[in-house]
C-alpha cells in the first residue's frame, strides 16, 4: 500500500502525507476518539478528489472528508484517508446580493464569510460556538446551528444547492426540483438516477411514511439531527401535498460526509439583524429555576436564550481572557441565562427587558438582571462560547466528557427532562455540566467521568444507553446540532425504530455501495466506547520536569487540549493564537497539533526519555512561544511552556545546538561586546563581516543584527546618579527598574528616556542589583539554567520589592518572566517569595497607567499637540491582558489618539525571526496585518511597539522606526 500511496501522491496537484507525524495529527478531532488514518490528503482541485475516490474504490479503502476538525462526535476520525479541504477549497465563488445568495467552496470559514458579506448588508445566519474557525462544508455535514437558532434555524434551512462527487466519481448538482424535474431525475441507470429512484421508492411507501412520522423526533423540535433527514424529505413534494420542492440538500445536510463529497455550496443569506441588541443576563440560584424562567423569556421573541451553569462560571475564574469577561457576574449564581433581544432601537430593548424582569420576579425567578449593550455583549458571547474549552481545565483525569451533550427536546419539556436526566446521573454518583441552548430545548450536558479507568469506560456507555432511552421517552433527538458520528450512531436504531434504521442503511448502500465515504458513521457504527483517546487502565510514568504544573503533570497539561480548534483562527478574525497557523494554514502548525503530538508520544513511547522523538521536534518547530494560547486557548494550554519543557528533555538526549547556546548566552556576548561597542557594531553592520557572522550563527542573511549602545544603561545610570541630586527632592514614590539585558545593551536610549520620564513625573528610580531575565534561556529550552537565574533574581529582589515600591520593566518579555515562568520554575522553598515578587512586578506601561488613575500624574505635564499613534502590542503583553494600560497612557496627552493595530504576532518572536530556516515564515506572519498596516501610515503617524523584537521586525520589514511607549510619553512632556 505504501508504494501505491506514493504513486497517488505523484498524481495529485495537492499533497498526500503518509508519515506517522501527520497521521497522528489527523487521528483526532474535538471528540473523545482517536484512530490512526491510512494517510492525509489535501486536494487542490475537484480532479484531485476524483482521483482519491478512484483510488479508494480500487484499493478498498475509504475517504473521510474534513474541514476544521472541530467535530464533537468523532465524525472525521477513521482508518481511511482523511481528506482535508481546509487549505485549498477556500474560495468565495459568487455572490448575488439582489437574490441574497452566495456560492462558496467547503473550506470557507463561517465568520470570514460574514466579514465578506457585511458590505452587502447580508450575512449567513447559523452560528456555531466555533464560528471563527468552523467551515461551511463541516457546517453542512453536521447540519450545524448555534445560539441564534431560535431565529435562523440550522444550516439545512439555508443550503440551496450543492455540487458534489458521488462514489463513482460522477459530478452532480443537487437543488430544488419541480415535480417534473424530480421525475426526470429518476430516469436512467446512472448512480445519480438510482439515488432519486431509491428515495422515491422509500418515501412513496405508505407504511414507511407512517413509521417515519411515528418514530422520528417531534417536529416541534427544530434541532433534530438523528440519522439521515428522511423525516424532513417526507414533508416535501411530491410526498406531501403543498410541500416545498424536493431538494436532496436537506438530506446531505447532516449526512456527515457519508453519502457524497461536497465541492461547492450555495447558501441563502439574511439581511443584517436589527441595529440594537441587548443581553439580559439573568442570575438564578439553580438550573431548574433558570429553565423555568427560560419559558418566560421565549414569550418575548428573543434571538437567543443561552444557559451558563456554575461549573463553567467557576472555570472562567482561572482563565486569563475569560476572567476579564465575567465582569457582569454578581456573586456565585447556580446558573445564568443570557437572553438576547434585538430590535431597531435601544428603547424597545429596554422596554422588553423590563417586562421580562417583571414577569420573572413575579414568578419568584432570578435575583439579578443586568442588561448589557455594545461591546460588552461581545465579551459575554465570547465567555459563553468558551464553555467547551473551559471544561478541559478541570484538574486531574476526570473530565466533562462529550457523551450525551447534544440532546434536544421540546422546549416545554426541558425542565422535566433535565430533572429526569439528573436523577439518572445521581443513581451512578455522577453530576454534569449544563450549558448552551436553553431557548432551543437543547443543553450541552457533560457528565464528569475518568475515561482512563475501566469503570469510566463502562459508565461512558451505560450513561449513553440510559439517556438515549430518556430522550426517546420525550420523543426528542439524541443529536441536536453536533451530529451522530461514532458517539451516537449505534443508538439511532433505538431512537427511530428498526424499520426506519433499515431505510437509512438502504440510502447509504444506494449512494455509496462500496462504503467509500466516511464509513462507520450514522449506520453500522462500531460500539461508542471503542477507539477512544484514552484506554481503560491506561498508565503513564511519573514525569520529572523542570517546570511545575500545579494540580497536574506535563502530560495532563497537554491533555487539556480537547481539540476545539480555537487555534485555527485566521488573521482576519484577530487575536494572537496561533501565528504560524495563520501564515501556513496547516493543521500541523496549530497549538492543537502540538498538544496532540505531545500527548501521543508521552502516552505511548517506549523510550526512557519520552520527549526524545523527532516527530515532536518537527511539530514544535514553528511554535514561536508567543504565549497567545496562554490567554486565548479556553483550555489554558500554555504551549510555550510545553515547548520549553520538551526542548530541555530533548536536548538532554541530543545535545544543545550551537546556535541555541549562542542565543541563550546573548547577555554574556553583549556584555563582552559592550567593552568595545564600536568594534562590535562595525562587525555586525559591515556587509562582509556580518555575512560571515550570520553564516556561522545560522542566522538569515536578510536579517539585520541589533547594534549596541555606546554606553550600557547601567553605566549611564551610574553617571546620571552621580551628577543628580534627585534623592533629595520630594517624590511621589520610589520604583525599582528591572534593567533587562535587551534594554541595558541594545535599547539603551529607551532605558534612558524611561528613567528621565519617571523622574520628571516625580518618581525616584532605583536600579537594583540583579542578573539577566533568563528569557533567552527559556526560549531555547535551557530551563535548568533559567531556573538558576530565577533563583538569583528572586533572592536579590523579593525583599526589596513591595506594593508601594514595585519592580517595573521596559521590555515585556523580560519583566513578565517574574509573573509567568519564575513562579513555575522556582523551588518550593522560594515559591512564596516568587509569588510576592510576581504580584508586585509590572510593565512600566501598567505602572504609569495605575498612577494616572490615582491622580498622581497630571495631563498638564504633557503637550496639547495633536498626534495619531498606531499601537502594536507585544504577544506576551497580550497574553497577560496588559495592552490596555499601554493604550491608556499613550492617549493620556490631551490630543493624542491611539489606534491599536489588529495584528497578532509580529513574526520576529525573539530569536525566531533571525534563524535562517524561519526567516520566511517570520516575514509571512508580519505581512498578515502588521507590516502592511505600518506601510500605509503617513510619516506623521507614530508607530508604537513595546517589544524590542517587534520594533526590529517593523524596521526590517518596512524601514519605519517604531517607538517604545515611554519614548513617546517622554517626547510629549512639556
Amino acid at each position: 500500500m505504501d508504494k501505491k500511496l506514493q504513486q497517488l501522491a505523484g498524481q495529485l496537484e495537492g499533497e498526500l502525507f503518509c508519515d506517522d507525524t501527520m497521521r497522528v495529527l489527523y487521528a483526532t478531532d474535538a471528540s473523545a476518539y482517536a484512530e490512526m488514518p491510512l494517510a492525509v490528503a489535501m486536494p487542490a482541485s475537484v480532479v484531485d478528489i476524483r482521483k482519491l475516490i478512484e483510488f479508494a474504490r480500487t484499493e478498498g479503502t475509504s475517504l473521510i472528508p474534513r474541514t476544521a476538525g472541530t467535530s464533537l462526535a468523532g465524525q472525521v476520525v477513521g482508518k481511511g484517508i482523511v481528506v482535508d479541504v481546509s487549505k485549498h477549497f477556500t474560495k468565495i465563488l459568487e455572490i448575488n446580493a439582489a437574490e441574497r445568495w452566495v456560492r462558496v467552496q467547503p473550506g470557507v470559514v463561517r465568520d470570514e464569510l460574514n466579514l465578506f458579506l457585511k458590505p452587502y448588508n447580508l450575512f449567513f445566519g447559523p452560528e456555531t460556538s466555533t464560528a471563527n474557525r468552523a467551515m461551511i462544508g463541516g457546517m453542512v455535514g453536521n447540519n450545524s446551528c448555534g445560539s441564534n437558532s431560535i431565529i435562523y434555524r440550522s444550516t439545512r434551512e439555508h443550503t440551496i444547492e450543492i455540487k458534489a462527487l458521488l462514489s463513482d466519481g460522477s459530478e452532480v448538482e443537487f437543488k430544488a426540483l419541480s415535480f417534473d424535474d424530480f421525475i426526470s431525475k429518476c430516469a436512467g441507470d446512472t448512480l445519480e438516477a438510482r439515488v432519486y429512484q431509491g428515495i422515491r421508492s422509500q418515501l412513496s411507501n405508505y407504511e414507511n411514511q407512517v413509521e417515519i412520522r411515528s418514530e422520528f423526533p417531534k417536529q416541534s423540535i427544530a434541532r433534530r439531527n438523528t440519522g439521515y433527514a428522511i423525516d424532513i424529505l417526507l414533508q416535501s413534494a411530491p410526498f406531501a401535498a403543498g410541500g416545498e420542492d424536493f431538494n436532496f440538500c436537506k438530506l446531505l445536510a447532516g449526512s456527515e460526509g457519508t453519502l457524497a463529497f461536497i465541492t461547492e455550496i450555495k447558501l441563502n443569506l439574511e439581511p443584517l439583524p436589527p441595529r440594537e441588541n441587548g443581553l439580559l443576563c439573568v442570575h438564578f440560584n439553580s438550573i431548574d429555576e433558570a429553565l423555568r424562567a427560560n419559558v418566560i423569556a421565549l414569550k418575548y421573541r428573543p434571538g437567543a436564550s443561552e444557559l451558563i451553569d456554575h461549573y463553567i462560571l467557576e472555570c472562567t475564574k482561572d482563565n486569563i481572557e475569560q476572567s476579564q469577561n465575567r465582569f457582569f457576574v454578581k456573586g456565585d449564581p447556580g446558573a445564568i441565562l443570557v437572553i438576547e433581544y434585538a430590535r431597531e432601537t435601544r428603547d424597545e430593548v429596554l422596554a422588553i427587558a423590563a417586562q421580562v424582569e417583571a414577569e420573572m420576579r413575579a414568578a419568584g425567578l432570578g435575583y439579578h438582571f443586568p442588561l448589557l449593550f455594545g461591546t460588552d455583549t461581545q465579551r459575554i458571547w465570547t465567555l459563553r462560547k468558551a464553555g467547551l474549552g473551559l471544561l478541559s481545565n478541570l484538574p486531574g483525569d476526570e473530565k466533562a466528557v462529550p457523551v450525551i451533550e447534544d440532546t434536544a427536546v421540546d422546549v416545554q419539556d426541558l425542565p422535566a427532562y433535565i430533572q429526569d436526566f439528573n436523577e439518572i446521573l445521581k443513581k451512578y454518583g455522577l453530576y454534569a455540566v449544563h450549558y448552551a441552548h436553553a431557548g432551543s430545548g437543547e443543553l450541552h450536558l457533560r457528565p464528569i467521568i475518568n475515561l482512563k479507568t475501566a469503570e469510566g469506560n463502562r459508565l461512558f456507555r451505560v450513561i449513553a444507553q440510559e439517556i438515549a432511552a430518556l430522550v426517546k421517552k420525550y420523543k426528542g433527538s439524541l443529536s441536536g446540532e453536533h451530529g451522530d458520528g461514532r458517539l451516537r450512531g449505534e443508538f439511532i436504531e433505538q431512537m427511530i425504530g428498526r424499520r426506519n434504521y433499515e431505510l437509512l442503511r438502504e440510502i447509504k448502500s444506494t449512494w455509496d455501495p462500496n462504503n467509500l465515504f466516511n464509513p462507520g458513521k450514522i449506520v453500522d457504527t462500531p460500539p461508542m466506547n471503542t477507539m477512544l483517546r484514552y484506554q481503560p487502565g491506561q498508565q503513564s510514568p511519573a514525569f520529572r520536569t523542570v517546570f511545575r504544573y500545579p494540580n497536574q503533570d506535563v502530560l495532563r497539561h497537554a491533555e487539556q487540549c480537547n481539540g476545539s480548534g480555537d487555534c485555527r483562527k485566521s488573521h482576519l478574525i484577530g487575536g494572537t493564537m496561533c501565528p504560524s497557523y495563520m501564515a501556513t494554514l496547516n493543521e500541523k502548525d496549530t497549538t492543537r497539533a502540538r498538544a496532540n503530538i505531545l500527548r501521543t508520544f508521552l502516552t505511548n513511547s517506549d523510550k526512557p526519555n519520552r520527549f526524545d522523538h523527532e516527530e515532536i521536534k518537527e511539530v514544535m518547530d514553528l511554535c514561536i512561544s508567543c504565549k497567545g494560547c496562554k490567554s486565548e486557548c479556553p483550555s489554558n494550554v500554555d504551549m510555550a511552556k510545553l515547548k520549553a519543557e520538551f526542548l530541555q528533555h530533548y536536548q538532554d538526549a541530543n545535545g544543545v545546538p550551537f546556535r541555541s547556546r549562542l542565543i541563550a548566552n546573548y547577555a554574556a556576548s553583549a556584555r563582552l561586546g559592550s567593552v568595545v561597542p564600536g568594534l562590535y557594531n562595525f562587525i555586525m553592520t559591515n556587509a562582509l563581516t556580518a555575512r560571515l557572522v550570520k553564516s556561522i550563527a545560522g542566522f538569515a542573511q536578510k536579517r539585520s543584527i541589533p547594534t549596541l549602545g555606546k554606553l550600557t544603561l547601567k553605566k549611564w545610570f551610574a553617571q546620571h546618579k552621580g551628577s543628580n541630586s534627585f534623592a533629595s527632592k520630594k517624590t511621589l514614590g520610589r520604583v525599582y527598574l528591572f534593567c533587562d539585558e535587551f534594554t541595558n545593551y541594545q535599547d539603551t536610549g529607551i532605558g534612558v528616556k524611561a528613567i528621565m520620564l519617571l523622574e520628571r513625573l516625580g518618581y525616584e528610580v532605583i536600579l537594583p542589583q540583579h542578573t539577566e531575565s533568563g528569557r533567552a534561556h527559556l526560549s531555547k529550552g535551557l530551563l535548568r539554567e533559567a531556573k538558576k537565574i530565577a533563583h538569583v533574581n528572586v533572592q536579590m529582589l523579593s525583599k526589596l520589592i513591595s506594593a508601594d515600591e514595585p519592580l517595573i520593566g521596559i521590555e515585556p518579555s523580560a519583566i513578565l518572566t517574574f509573573r509567568d515562568e519564575y513562579v513555575d520554575l522556582i523551588d518550593d522553598d522560594l515559591l512564596p517569595a516568587a509569588k510576592h515578587l510576581a504580584s508586585n512586578s509590572f510593565l512600566i506601561d501598567e505602572f504609569i497607567a495605575a498612577e494616572i488613575i490615582k491622580g498622581n500624574i497630571k495631563q498638564e505635564s504633557f503637550t496639547n499637540a495633536q498626534q495619531l499613534i498606531k499601537l502594536h502590542g507585544h504577544c506576551q503583553q497580550k497574553a497577560w491582558s496588559a495592552l490596555g494600560p499601554t493604550s491608556r497612557i499613550l492617549s493620556f496627552p490631551k490630543h493624542y489618539t491611539v489606534e491599536t493595530i489588529p495584528s497578532g504576532c509580529c513574526g520576529m518572536a525573539g530569536s525566531f525571526g533571525y534563524e535562517k530556516e524561519h526567516y520566511n515564515i517570520s516575514m509571512q506572519i508580519g505581512e498578515l496585518v502588521l507590516l502592511p498596516t505600518v506601510r500605509k501610515q503617513p510619516h506623521d503617524v507614530i508607530i508604537a511597539a513595546p517589544g524590542t523584537s517587534c520594533r526590529h521586525q517593523i524596521k526590517d520589514g518596512t524601514g519605519r522606526r517604531a517607538l517604545h511607549p515611554v519614548e513617546i510619553l517622554y517626547n510629549a512632556l512639556l
